[in-house]
């Protein structure tokens, strides 16, 4: 990684909207180098004040639903509205490599070239704190910059979108038409968590089956608990390749906003996860220091072998490695 501005240049360039420095400062947050923590700490305590004012949007669906071509057709409509617009996309890690795919731009032309749109790939890791860290403190960043809509994208339907579900105010699960396989394939747990359902690519032959899913799925969110913030997620259709769709979507979430702001929902929805994020980084820098620690490495790597060869419980090895600290 090259030398860094300081941390006064990288905030004035930020709250000025200097998208090199932007970049620079998310680069510098991602750092794992232990050198950059205090420096990254420092950063966003000075943006958190100018943050925390734009919509932040998790948008997520199976793989071949056309989340990217999604994307930029809203970005798109978005920034031609007079929005400034940050995409953020989760990419998967390789656990074996850490290479992660970073082909967003390519796949959102439009964005890619727009002057009013920040695109920029977040590799996962290994761990779903990884994807919250990083992903949030991207996030706070670009608020500060100016973006005022947040759109995070994700790789499909897992454990890391239940993660970035716990950052933003609103959740949208793109699906494909032909609800009988879909509904067996998503995880319940993901359409609960779900404010907005839009089937993609309703557009020629496809359309007729697009509108029985969406009656399919109307009828399966009947079966899900109330939504805490008293809104009830909808269904709608789109093609974002034809561009149908795109703004009745669009208004479906600024339906969800004028009521759950002024409800007090989202902010309450924030305090919960502004103080999980605080357990979760707890949690990591605690075994960053543990693991640190050259006579804890050694332990560690003998009490693996104990509990590998089974003649230690992995409770009492937890027990034994906290109380040798």
């Amino acid at each position: 990684m090259r030398a860094l501005p300081n941390i006064s240049q990288l905030l004035t360039g930020i709250l000025a909207g200097d998208r090199a420095l932007l970049a620079r400062a998310i680069t510098l947050v991602e750092s794992r180098a232990v050198t950059h923590q205090v420096p990254a700490a420092a950063l966003l305590d000075a943006v958190l004040p100018h943050a925390g004012k734009a919509l932040r949007i998790g948008i997520t669906g199976v793989p071949g639903v056309g989340k990217s071509t999604f994307i930029d057709a809203l970005g798109s409509l978005l920034t031609q509205a007079g929005h400034r617009v940050a995409v953020l996309a989760v990419d998967p890690s390789s656990a074996r490599t850490g290479g992660s795919i970073l082909g967003d731009k390519t796949r959102m032309d439009r964005l890619a070239h727009d002057p009013q749109a920040f695109i920029r790939p977040t590799a996962a890791g290994t761990s779903l704190g990884g994807v919250a860290r990083a992903t949030w403190e991207a996030m706070v960043l670009c608020e500060a910059a100016g973006y005022d809509i947040i759109l995070i994208e994700t790789v499909g339907v897992g454990q890391s979108e239940i993660a970035v579900a716990g950052l933003v105010d609103f959740f949208m699960l793109l699906m494909l038409s032909g609800a009988g396989d879909e509904l067996q394939g998503i995880k319940r747990g993901i359409m609960e968590m779900a404010d907005l359902l839009v089937i993609n690519k309703a557009e020629g032959d496809n359309l007729p089956r697009a509108k029985r899913a969406a009656v399919d799925y109307r009828n399966a969110l009947h079966l899900f608990p109330l939504h805490p913030g008293s809104w009830t997620p909808l269904v709608k259709l789109c093609s974002a390749i034809e561009g149908s769709g795109i703004a009745e979507v669009w208004q479906s979430v600024l339906s969800y906003f004028d009521l759950c702001i002024p409800n007090g929902y989202r902010d309450q929805k924030r305090s919960e996860q502004r103080l999980q994020h605080f357990y979760e980084y707890t949690r990591q820098r605690l075994e960053q220091q543990l693991l640190s620690r050259p006579e804890q490495q050694q332990r560690l790597k003998e009490l693996e072998k104990e509990v590998t060869a089974g003649t230690m419980s992995p409770y009492a090895a937890a027990r034994n490695l906290l109380n040798h600290l």
